[in-house]
């Protein structure tokens, strides 16, 4: 019994825990709707992915959908963009962005 709340104890804890890392130059990326792109030019499109469960238990959905657009913003740098938009939904802690540039397209 102890063995086993040790492991819930642990799988929980680390479920809380942030994996991922904002960059400096990710920082600046921001994350809109397709509807506030209008005006932007689509530089191309990026898929990023995490752990979504750990040891067979799901991970918190929230912070799985922050961790995907901290590595999509830190992505979109490589491709000179400064906006993602989502293009798909989280599968599987899959997600695919659209990358654009909004300010001097």
């Amino acid at each position: 019994m102890k063995k086993l709340l040790l492991i819930l104890l642990l799988t929980f804890t680390l479920s809380a825990c942030t994996w991922v890392e904002l960059t400096p130059e990710g920082e600046k990326v921001r994350v809109l709707s397709l509807s506030e792109v209008d005006s932007c030019k689509k530089k191309g499109k990026t898929t990023v992915s995490i752990k979504a469960e750990i040891a067979g238990i799901e991970r918190n959905r929230k912070k799985v959908k922050k961790e995907l657009e901290t590595l999509g913003k830190n992505s979109a740098i490589a491709i000179d963009g400064d906006t993602i938009v989502a293009a798909s939904e989280i599968i599987a802690g899959r997600q695919v962005f659209d990358v654009y540039r909004c300010i001097n397209p």
